[in-house]
């Protein structure tokens, strides 16, 4: 990606494999979507030793894990997951990404997301699929159509949270 596609604040970002001294950090971003936020499902706050236990299986799965570090202070991290178990979908990856509150709009997410493409590249898979939570979250959208994501979709009410019901986006990316 072209430095001038950046923003100025991409160069004090490092973006690096998460390890385990990273989860707590991890863990408290991931919170934060988890308690107040449409983009994550999950309704029940996963402790540090289930968020370890989930890099733990993604990097069993030879897929990356990494986070953005601004200062040795964790402001994001993502991660490609299976897209689905079953053996027909292997050369397919999801991809999430998360950035810390505060933190919007200063290239954190494009810096993973353009980190993780490439490492899913290099690996040899074929496509990426983005399940963006809540069909009104603009922001997640216009990141991943940034970095060559179309939309393919969208599944209407699928989801429960906060009293009402959720759709999610599906947006695809060939990587091969």
């Amino acid at each position: 990606m072209p430095s001038s596609d950046l923003p100025s604040s991409f160069a004090s970002l490092e973006i690096a494999d998460a390890e385990p001294h990273h989860l707590d950090q991890i863990q408290a971003i991931y919170s934060h979507y988890v308690l107040h936020d449409l983009c994550s499902f999950e309704e029940q706050v996963p402790t540090v030793a289930q968020m370890l236990s989930r890099r733990l299986e993604v990097l069993r799965l030879g897929l990356p894990y990494l986070v953005a570090l601004r200062e040795g202070r964790v402001v994001g991290y993502a991660y490609a997951g299976a897209y689905r178990a079953r053996s027909a979908y292997r050369h397919t990856v999801e991809d999430s990404i998360y950035v810390a509150q505060g933190e919007h709009g200063r290239g954190i997410g494009k810096a993973l997301l353009a980190a993780l493409i490439e490492r899913c590249a290099a690996q040899g898979l074929r496509q990426m699929v983005a399940v963006v939570g809540h069909s009104g979250n603009a922001g997640s959208t216009r990141l991943h159509e940034s970095l060559g994501f179309e939309r393919v979709g969208v599944l209407r009410d699928v989801g429960f949270k906060f009293g009402r019901w959720v759709d999610t986006v599906l947006m695809q990316r060939a990587l091969a």
